[in-house]
Parts: C-alpha cells; structure tokens; sequence
C-alpha cells in the first residue's frame, strides 16, 4: 500500500491526470506480482491506510513535503465514493426501531425485523440492526465511515428513515433525537467509550446484533406473517413490546426536551454541525402540534409517503391516506417553513401508465402539492405482500422496461426547475424482488432515454454541479415564482452557461388572509415571510475553509439579500428562516437572530 500510495504523489507531483479508470490500473500493476489476493491493494484501502501512515509515522509523512495543495488532490484521487458528499453535505440515514403501523399496505414488505415497509438486507437497515436500532450507535458507525473513505463530516444531514415517526411515543422521539446530537458532539474518544459500554448492555439484555442469529430467531414468526396467519403489528408486538428484554431497552429510551435544548446548542459550534435534520411520516400524522413538536427537535425537511393522488388507487392498496389528508399536509409544511420530501410510486395495483403520468403531472403543477423533492419509485413485488395474490390471479403485472422508462421520462420532462427527484429505485436487493425492477442503475437508463429524446430536463438532481469544474465567472442568479394554495413562492438558483445548478433559495410568501385566520394555531404572524431552504453545491468544504467547489463564494449570502429584496417589496416586515441547528451561527452573521422557531431577521 506505501508502493502505492507514493506512486500517486509522484504522478501528482507530476501534474498527470489520475482519473477513476488511471487509478484502477495503477492498482492492478501493483497487485500483478502478488499471488496472495488478501495481500492485494484496493482504493477502498487508500484513504485509511493514507490516515493511518500519516498519524502513525508523522517524520516520514513530513520528509515528503506534502503541501496543502498536493494532499487535497490526493485526498480528492482516492476519497471513496466522492458523491456522497457532492451535494454540499454529508449525509447519516439511521432508522427507528420496528413499531406497529396504522396502515396494511397491500404492496408494503411485512420484515418483522425491520420498520414497516424495510427489508433486512438494505443497506441502512443492516447498518440499523447491527446496531441494535440505537441512534448513537447508528451515527458513530457511519461517521467512522464516512471519514474512512475520505468525506468530511462536519456538515451532516440526518436522515431519520423507519416506522411512522408521529406513531411512536413522545418520549422516545425525544431521547432519539438527544441520542443523534449526542453522538455528534462527542469526541471520537468518547465515541469509542460510549459504543463498548452500550453494546455490553445490549447483550447482557440477551438481544443480538447478528443477523444469523435473528434470522433463526424469527424466522417461524416471519413465515407465519408472510403467509397471512398472523399480522405485522402482532407479531411486532410479541416480538418487542411485549420482550422482557426490549421492556427494559425501552425503559432507557427516554428523554426531557431540555436535554435536546442543551445538545442543540452544543451542536451549533461543536466539530460535527447537523445542517439538515429530515424526518419520515405519513400524511394523516400532520397536524399544527405533531409540526411544532417536530420542529422544536431541530428538523428542517419532512419525508411525507403519498404513494398517488388517485383516491381509487389508494383505496385499492389498503392505503386510508385520502388525497385531502395531502392537500392539508402540504399546506401545513410549506406555512410551517419545512422542505417538503414527497414520495410517489408508480405501477400500483389498479394503475396504469397513464395514470401515473396524470399523477405526477398533478403532483408537480398542482397548487395544492409541488413538494421541493420527490421520491419516485415503480412498485415491485416482494414475497409475504398482499400484492403477491394479484399478481398470481394476473390482476397486477409489474410494467415491461419499455413502459417504466417511458412513464419515469415523462415524469422527468414534467419536472419543473425547481423540483429535485432525488431517487427512481428503493435500496431493496435483486434476491427480495419476486418480479418487478431489478436495475441498479435504472435512473441512468431513464436519463440515457431523457437525453436521447433532444427534451429539457430541469430538474435539479439532473443539473447539480456536484463534483464537476466550473467557472464561477458564468453563474447567473435566475428566480422562478409560482403559487401554492396559500403562498407564493420564489425559486433563486445559480447557474452556469450550460444550466447547471451551484446554489438555491426556497422562499415562502404566505397570503395575509391565511395566516389571519389561522393565527391562533401558526408559529408565524401576518407580515413574515419565509427562507424554507438556502443550498449551495460542491464537494463539502470544511468549515471556515476555501472550497475549490461553489462553497464559500458568497452564492448563500447573495441569494439571502435578494429574498429579503423580495419580500421587503412585497410588503413583508420580517424574514424568518428555519435553519438547522448548525447553521445557526452562519445565519446570525447574515442578520438573523433566535426568534422562537425559526430565526428572524428585520426588513
């Protein structure tokens, strides 16, 4: 691995293109002459044994004369994965703990290992099981990660993914949330510490961590749920609830909202800032209070299923979400400032691809929705599933390639520009799927498909600068108005001369009559206007350091001023923001001050 590491400087030294394909044959001249494979170089070694060389042998590391320049190309050569963090942020997905569901979907997977609608051999989820569902553990595992494969991490974004969030207990919500910060204010030593100690109590419990062990553990129950004998929430229920040994886990899943207060403020100046908090719910579940609460624990974006807007079609799936459930939620996410995060699927039983063209369409140009991201993934069959009967008895078929491209690009080109869909595939493994999309890479294909077609594509995921070049020189802030049902809203974007995108602001006009008659039960008054979300692209810069992306060139503050001149001409007092507990200081800089919820700042 030395060999090789330092046959990286020199052609850097050099100033020749090391690109992914040069590097993978580098690696394979130096493994030619190695018969023993376990003695073989691989990039996902690089960046560790980089680390360890340097801390370990810190007299070799500096008679290297290694400049600052010199090792951020390197870092950039053999950092892992580098579009992890392309977007501008790091991001942690961690689930809840398994809990009973409302709802008996009839395409929803029924895993008694995992939260509702999860399957065991996704990747967050055996990240979540070998971890005993524990949030610390869960963060401290994926920052060890992360930093092992070279991604900065002092700008996280915390995806909270798992069962209905709103339908577990006040108290554990509350201690989840505690336990996340925690893990990121502490040091890495106290890290280590925490981890031995909670995962000695975990097994003095009696509950395991190994997946061997828990498949023969339930896999009786399982075989009982899957074949319809015995629901999900029972057997959820003997499994958890009603275990001695999760009974006194749950005993110490409990939390004051001060501890979260305190942590929050630590969390604002500590090295590892969360800058996005996302949680995942249901439609039903938003309501004035669940939101206050919510955003009193620090969350910035909500993850909302819709799955259609097709009252049949839901009724059908055993979905009781009603399309009017929706339209309140939407209402009350974009009043209350959050990103809203819908998710979509397409080739439900008794849907067809036209529906789910007309479904979409409704959902991106309708006032009454236009989420800020969409989740849009094709249905397909898992085993245990009261889909599985449909498609014995030839009432459902998963749509041929030919019609899934078809439907997923007219869904592309109906996107408006400011609109994200952020994912066309669930992370469920090819052996959990009975029939239906098996394609990795099935959002390359579509956008293969999109560009062969000659048509724009605007939304954003498509045109994120993310890891490439570009010359700051070419950016042009563009804005894009459109009405929800009870705002205008604003769309600010940065772009070069090929459209792509460096940075963005959500800005939020709520209609004075609204927020009138609505006074006793909003957190904001007449005369607020709202920044619902400010992001800027590139690879994450470190905090107070020069990024060569489009971090730290002033995008933020430039697309801040223009929304306050925006809702300053509209007849707008205040400007509110619901920044994350991390970009806390970064806002009182840009004028804003800690006002309840949000923080304000005076026109």
């Amino acid at each position: 691995m030395k060999e090789l590491l330092f046959d990286i400087l020199a052609i850097l030294r050099r100033s020749e293109v090391l690109d992914a394909k040069a590097l993978a044959q580098l690696v394979r001249k130096h493994n030619e002459n190695i018969s023993d494979v376990s003695k073989h170089c691989a990039k996902k070694k690089l960046y560790p044994f980089y680390l360890q060389f340097k801390e370990n042998h810190p007299e070799e590391w500096q008679a290297l004369h290694i400049d600052s320049a010199l090792e951020e190309k390197l870092i950039s050569c053999i950092r892992m994965k580098p579009r992890r963090s392309a977007s501008g942020v790091a991001t942690i997905t961690v689930l809840t703990k398994p809990w009973q569901c409302k709802n008996n979907c009839l395409y929803c997977p029924n895993d008694i290992r995992m939260p509702k609608s999860y399957l065991t051999d996704e990747p967050a989820c055996q990240r979540a099981e070998r971890n005993y569902f524990d949030p610390y553990l869960q963060v401290a595992s994926r920052m060890k990660a992360l930093h092992e494969m070279g991604h900065p991490t002092d700008k996280i974004e915390l995806i909270i993914l798992g069962g209905t969030w709103c339908d577990y207990p006040q108290s554990y919500r509350v201690w989840y949330i505690a336990e996340l910060f925690q893990a990121l204010c502490d040091t890495t030593e106290q890290r280590k510490q925490c981890i031995a100690t909670r995962k000695a109590w975990y097994e003095q419990l009696g509950i395991s961590a190994q997946s061997d062990t828990l498949k023969r553990a339930t896999e009786q129950l399982q075989a009982r749920v899957s074949s319809h004998e015995i629901s999900y929430n029972q057997a959820i229920r003997h499994l958890y609830q009603e275990s001695s040994a999760w009974m006194r886990v749950s005993e110490g899943q409990q939390a004051p909202f001060s501890r979260v207060f305190d942590l929050h403020k630590r969390n604002e100046s500590c090295a590892h800032r969360v800058v996005g908090l996302v949680i995942e719910t249901r439609p039903d579940t938003i309501t004035c209070d669940n939101l206050r609460e919510i955003r009193r624990l620090g969350a910035t974006k909500i993850q909302i299923g819709i799955q259609s807007l097709h009252e049949h079609t839901l009724a059908l799936n055993g979905r009781k979400n009603e399309v009017q459930q929706a339209t309140r939620a939407f209402e009350l996410l974009r009043i209350f400032g959050f990103k809203i995060h819908a998710h979509l699927m397409a080739n439900l039983y008794g849907a067809s691809p036209d529906d789910d063209k007309r479904d979409y369409n409704l959902l991106v140009h309708d006032e009454r929705f236009l989420p800020d991201e969409i989740k849009l993934y094709p249905c397909a069959l898992v085993d245990g599933t009261g889909l599985v009967r449909h498609h014995q008895n030839g009432t459902w078929r998963p749509y041929t390639y030919e019609q899934l491209v078809d439907v997923l690009c007219s869904c592309m080109y109906d996107t408006p520009d400011y609109v994200r869909i952020s994912r066309m595939i669930r992370d469920i493994s090819a052996q959990d799927i009975l029939v239906g999309n098996k394609l990795t890479n099935l959002r390359q294909m579509v956008e293969q498909h999109a560009q062969a077609s000659g048509k724009p594509i605007r939304e954003i995921r498509y045109r994120e600068i993310g890891t490439n070049d570009f010359n700051p020189n070419t950016l042009a802030m563009t804005e894009t108005a459109y009405r929800s049902t009870h705002t205008q809203e604003f769309f600010l974007q940065w772009k070069d001369e090929h459209e792509r995108i460096a940075g963005f602001l959500r800005l939020s006009l709520p209609d004075e009559s609204y927020v009138k008659e609505h006074e006793d039960e909003l957190p904001i008054r007449c005369g607020e206007a709202m920044i619902r979300e400010v992001h800027v692209y590139g690879a994450v810069a470190h905090l107070h350091k020069r990024s060569q992306g489009a971090q730290h060139l002033g995008l933020g503050k430039k697309l801040i001023e223009r929304a306050c001149e925006i809702a300053k001409s509209a007849g707008y007092n205040h400007m509110n923001v619901i920044s994350a507990i991390g970009t806390r200081e970064y806002y009182r800089k840009q004028g804003f001050s800690d006002a309840g919820l949000y923080q304000q700042r005076s026109l």
